[in-house]
């Protein structure tokens, strides 16, 4: 029998750590563990059995604008889960839902460091 892979566990770059552990508690997230909010450097979000790390980078780590990776989730409920982050307040950098052309729903956002977040379901 071949090994199982259980799970993955991105690491999100941000320039502020506290303030991105402020935005995904927004998006329902909370902290799992890490250094000081005022000054961590590293530290983990959960939210139902999914698990983000963020991890501070240096400023110069930023160079290029709009360079940062996308995160898709997988979603029952996407209108729902749609309107329990605009009902929590989350209203800058979030597109609307809507249906593909390759068969999903989904909507989009970024996080206060570019991090691209895309939640999704088939249809």
């Amino acid at each position: 029998m071949r090994p199982c892979i259980e799970a993955v566990h991105p690491v999100l770059g941000s320039l502020d750590v506290g303030a991105s552990i402020q935005f995904y508690e927004q998006l329902g997230f909370v902290r799992a563990f890490g250094g000081p909010p005022e000054n961590s450097r590293y530290a983990a979000i959960q939210r139902d059995r999914v698990e983000l790390h963020l991890q501070w980078q240096d400023a110069k780590e930023w160079e290029r604008i709009g360079d940062r990776p996308t995160y898709r989730f997988v979603v029952a409920d996407v209108d729902g889960l749609y309107r329990e982050f605009r009902d929590a307040g989350v209203s800058e950098n979030i597109k609307p839902v809507a249906d593909t052309s390759w068969g999903t729903r989904e909507f989009h956002l970024r996080d206060p460091d570019g991090n691209g977040l895309q939640f999704y379901r088939s249809l």
